[in-house]
């Protein structure tokens, strides 16, 4: 079934017309980062507690790990715009059903619609750019990937203001909540649309195309060495493959670390800095706490596209040191020093988010690295489930901890200290899986297909190979 896979390119089109396209899904999914907006109204409308309310958002993002990872192979085989379709139904779908459980204060059917109906769309909308970003620009797969997942960083910077609004406008109970839904979901229909119109697929073997012409200058540039595009025939591993490599679980490993460290401090960012200097001569206000969750977004956005286009430059391997090394660092200055200056915590905090959304971005361009383009996407889709692992252990750690530092009369930086040296040594341990990263074993790889099945198949995403079965 192709009746909705992208359209060839014809030739003399603009290959940077591809990141916009990629941009209208993920700014659009990006609103998940602003969900804490609705927590407050839900808690209100619905006689909820904090931890009920986060529910929704705790779901999606395990969502979004399981359904890429189980919707990865078919996300290759049946192309980006019918990914693209997917996601734009699932995830309006999920705002609606969630504006006809506020209607009726049904908490369950939000629930059901934003966490698993959204969800879905979430995972499938995250990856369903990614391989074809990655065929447009083998020679700067980290800028191209990054401009992309930049916007899921940067979706929060404009939901969560517009979100506001909405909610000032149309009230704080049940009925305004819907209303915000139902317009959320209309909207986001119309403009992840615009990203399934324009969606192309490279020419296959198309001499001259900017696709092509970029293949074999990444090749006689690249400056990844260990484990970056290695010269000579392509690297062509398939996702089931992928799996059996111990290269693919040290990179679980990474991520999960990365994303772990970052993402305890961002979901408990407000409160945390607020703990912090609470005994202080200058205590932080609520809106100061606020303003430092938005500094937090930008570093998480502005991190996407530029820790993602230095490894275009310095290789992937070196950026994740960064990542994972200077991380740590950044950790332990919070220990010993945040607490008696507000710069240093902030700095610190701000590198930390910034290296989090830096190694969303990255990861899509290392695993083309050591697998090829062929079925990256299915093989990113399966590496997202250490999101979903993340998701739950970085707030649990921070949350967990901070309670029993407090139910034992702690107070300020001491609800932290524990907690955040625990995410020290993650990032050290994901330094580590890092190191032994090394290029794929050619057992692994799948021999090059002739040139006749390129033509009748296609270099896009749609193999019929019996290992995408």
């Amino acid at each position: 079934m192709r009746i909705m896979s992208a359209p060839v390119a014809p030739p003399g089109w603009s290959r940077w017309l591809v990141p916009p396209a990629a941009l209208s899904v993920h700014l659009s999914i990006g609103q998940a980062y602003a969900w804490s907006v609705f927590k407050p109204p839900l808690e209100s409308a619905l006689d909820l507690s904090g931890t009920q309310s986060a529910l929704p958002f705790q779901l999606a993002i395990v969502m979004l790990g399981l359904s890429a990872a189980f919707g990865g192979t078919m996300v290759e085989r049946r192309g980006p715009r019918w990914a693209m379709t997917v996601a734009l139904v699932c995830f309006s779908s999920g705002f609606l059903l969630s504006a006809l459980g506020a209607a009726t204060q049904q908490f369950w059917l939000i629930v059901f619609g934003y966490g698993v109906v959204g969800g879905i769309g979430l995972g499938i909308g995250y990856i369903s750019p990614v391989s074809t970003l990655i065929k447009w620009f083998p020679d700067r797969p980290g800028l191209a990937t990054g401009i992309a997942i930049m916007g899921f960083g940067g979706g929060a910077l404009i939901a969560s203001p517009w979100s506001a609004r909405m909610l000032e406008s149309f009230g704080e109970d049940h009925t305004g909540i819907a209303a915000a839904f139902l317009v959320h979901g209309l909207t986001y229909a119309v403009f992840m649309s615009l990203g399934v119109l324009l969606i192309r697929v490279p020419r296959p073997a198309a001499a001259g195309s900017p696709a092509a012409t970029a293949t074999a200058t990444a090749t006689a540039t690249a400056k990844d060495p260990a484990p970056g595009a290695a010269s000579g025939p392509e690297i062509r591993v398939s996702a089931r493959g992928a799996l059996r490599t111990p290269q693919f679980w040290c990179l679980w490993v990474v991520l999960c670390m990365n994303v772990t460290a970052g993402i305890g401090i961002l979901e408990k960012a407000a409160p945390m800095i607020r703990d912090f200097f609470a005994g202080s001569s200058a205590p932080v206000s609520a809106s100061a706490a606020a303003g430092f969750v938005a500094l937090l977004s930008a570093a998480n956005m502005a991190g996407r596209i530029g820790w993602s286009s230095t490894s275009d430059l310095i290789g992937r391997k070196n950026v994740y040191r960064l990542y994972l090394g200077v991380g740590a660092l950044m950790y332990l200055l919070i220990v010993l020093f945040g607490g008696a200056s507000k710069p240093v915590f902030v700095v610190c905090a701000l590198v930390l988010l910034s290296f989090y959304g830096g190694g969303f971005a990255t990861i899509p361009a290392y695993l083309k690295d050591l697998f090829g383009t062929y079925q990256v996407g299915a093989i990113h889709g399966r590496l997202l489930t250490a999101w979903s692992t993340a998701g739950v252990l970085g707030p649990l750690i921070v949350n967990w901890l901070a309670d029993r530092e407090a139910a034992a009369g702690k107070d300020g930086p001491e609800l932290y200290v524990l907690s955040l040296s625990i995410m020290t040594g993650l990032l050290v341990v994901g330094f580590i899986a890092n190191e032994l990263v090394r290029p794929v074993h050619p057992r692994h790889h799948l021999p090059a297909p002739t040139a006749p099945k390129e033509a009748a198949h296609g270099a896009d995403s749609r193999s019929q190979q019996p290992e995408s079965a």
